[in-house]
């Protein structure tokens, strides 16, 4: 299906050609069909022959109703622009064809209508200089009467060329319907409408409701498309959803269906601003203005960055993608203002002097095409699952996994990777020079001092990001990035070490006292770093023997006639229960001793 917005015209001449070419009404209200004048937006379909079914979505062409000519169009990929013979190109025409060409609406046909009340050419000539101011010059035009039908079978050749000219949908994509029109049917509850842009929407979906009340998760009860009940309908399409799980209250238009957890919802995005027929223009205000995107109409706040690029921050909450156009309006002036094409829908924050500069800087080359290696270029780091989110092809973004360092569903820019690692030399050799004892970087350190998101990239850049010649000569080892020929403790502290060692190999299970163990100079951080290094074993904070002290009491116990108590090891031991007690223990826990039901131990 393709799905055009019929724009450009005030009065009623519009309504009735739509009329003309599909049989139906566009028009709801009876006081629009008494007034002549389009209020609401209206709906209508046919089949052209080669093009299959064609939907009409016929705005109101009032200036009062611009907000909602916007509605209407935002979703559509083309339009079909309508100017009356007898009444040529009027200043409502002008606003028409700001927006659309604002929003990016650049395929269409202008329709010259009432041919039969006046000949067409000045009016043609007009709307086409019009049209073409606003870069939209390149539309054919087709003269018709849907008095007389003169010019219609013309005119559905060339809607039936323009549709089949449209770029292709993609109805594999995730779902996203702007709700033009929500109401309630008596024993089915509430029905939104609305143009499917992308995906496909199946009864019995479970989607996520988002607008200016928040989100509310909803199920599709059923669907509807040209106004047949149908299993799915996929985009481009015209489309009719009851809802469960929401009540008519809570949904209106300019609300978004979405696929969960799919889409970014934002307040803040970086955005190009695009001049209507000319350069774009400089924002006077920061506030006063309307982002019209999709179906919604939000007020914003613009932060210039430079030249032609801003910040919006809206009042709530946007699904936008890189690349997706919308229409920046002051309601107050009556004018667009600007098209906006969505750079960043995830921006950083701004909170240093002259960031703005350097954020319009490092945007001077994003085209608002999505691209996974610019991306990460101009990010550093990034989710894959986030680059998805923000309309890089899942495609790219597996591509560049296989290319550039990553954990845990996390990318680096192999720039970023190489920095990351020279960072963590410099904080490393620090760390350690500052205090010997205390060798390597704990992670959560690590991950700060290289300017990482998450503490298990760390690793990660440390094995993809050094130079494949050098390597970094830095590990991750017992939560510390550490240097992979780790010198130990310092001399002075293996000197120490060298002396209990002396007096345990006289006597191994006489740990040392308080007292010994200050007269070596050997405190807690110096017993902890020797642990590390292998050089002691410690029982406890103050319990300390020579790594091997297990392995020797074993030797001993074994000379134990079958089960034995604590006290018949400390005497076989020659200790204290002050190491016998938890050296038992130790041996129990590494699986070399039982205990038995009457409280005794036994060797396994």
């Amino acid at each position: 299906m393709y799905v055009l917005c019929t724009a450009g015209h005030v009065d009623h001449g519009k309504s009735t050609l739509v009329r003309a070419l599909t049989g139906m009404e566009p028009d709801r209200y009876a006081e629009e069909r008494r007034r002549g004048m389009t209020i609401d937006l209206g709906f209508a379909w046919t089949t052209l022959p080669g093009a299959g079914p064609v939907a009409f979505v016929d705005v109101p062409g009032h200036e009062r109703f611009v907000t909602t000519m916007l509605a209407g169009a935002g979703p559509v990929p083309a339009a079909m622009f309508v100017v009356a013979a007898d009444e040529g190109w009027m200043p409502q025409s002008g606003e028409h064809a700001d927006a659309l060409a604002a929003a990016g609406i650049t395929r269409g046909l202008l329709v010259v209508s009432r041919t039969d009340l006046f000949d067409p050419e000045l009016a043609l000539d007009d709307a086409r200089s019009g049209l073409a101011a606003r870069g939209l010059g390149d539309w054919p035009a087709v003269a018709v009467s849907a008095q007389t039908g003169t010019g219609l079978d013309t005119l559905r050749g060339a809607l039936a060329e323009l549709v089949t000219g449209l770029p292709p949908a993609d109805p594999d994509g995730d779902v996203r319907l702007w709700v033009d029109r929500a109401f309630t049917v008596r024993g089915a509850g509430t029905v939104v409408t609305g143009t499917l842009g992308s995906g496909t929407v199946r009864t019995g979906d479970e989607l996520e409701l988002h607008g200016a009340a928040g989100r509310v998760p909803v199920t599709v009860r059923t669907v509807q498309e040209l106004g047949e009940p149908v299993d799915a309908a996929g985009a481009v399409a015209r489309v009719a959803l009851n809802l469960r799980g929401v009540p008519r209250d809570r949904v209106g238009r300019g609300d978004v269906l979405l696929a969960p957890g799919a889409w970014p919802v934002t307040i803040e995005a970086d955005v190009r601003l695009h001049g209507v027929g000319g350069p774009a223009p400089e924002i006077d205000s920061p506030v006063g203005l309307t982002l019209h995107a999709g179906s919604a109409a939000v007020p914003v706040r613009v932060r210039p960055l430079g030249d032609d690029l801003v910040r919006l921050r809206a009042e709530h909450p946007l699904p936008v993608r890189i690349g997706d156009r919308a229409v920046l309006r002051d309601p107050g002036a009556h004018r667009v203002v600007a098209g906006v094409t969505v750079l960043d829908p995830a921006p950083p924050q701004l909170r240093r002097r002259g960031a703005a500069r350097l954020r319009a800087r490092a945007l001077a080359g994003a085209t608002g095409v999505p691209d996974a290696a610019a991306e990460l270029a101009r990010r550093r780091t990034a989710r894959a699952a986030d680059l998805v989110r923000w309309g890089v092809p899942a495609s790219e973004v597996a591509a560049l996994r296989r290319r550039v360092p990553g954990a845990t569903g996390w990318l680096v820019h192999p720039d970023a990777a190489v920095a990351a690692v020279t960072a963590l030399e410099r904080a490393v050799a620090a760390h350690d020079a500052a205090d010997p004892l205390d060798p390597g970087l704990p992670l959560a350190a690590a991950r700060r001092a290289a300017g990482l998101p998450d503490a298990t990239l760390v690793e990660a850049v440390l094995a993809d990001g050094a130079p494949p010649d050098t390597g970094s000569g830095l590990v991750v080892r017992d939560g510390r990035v550490r240097t992979a020929a780790d010198a130990g403790p310092p001399e002075h502290v293996l000197a120490a070490a060298a002396r209990l060692r002396a007096d345990l190999e006289a006597d191994p299970f006489a740990a040392p006292d308080a007292d010994r163990l200050a007269q070596l100079g050997l405190g807690s951080r110096e017993l902890a770093a020797l642990e590390r290094a292998g050089e002691l074993l410690r029982l406890t904070p103050e319990v300390v023997l020579l790594p091997d002290a297990p392995d020797r009491a074993l030797q001993v116990l074994r000379g134990l006639d079958g089960e034995f108590t604590l006290s018949a090891a400390r005497q076989a031991l020659g200790t204290s229960r002050r190491v016998a007690v938890p050296l038992l223990e130790l041996l129990g826990r590494t699986g070399w001793t039982a205990r038995t039901p009457d409280g005794t131990h036994r060797l396994r």
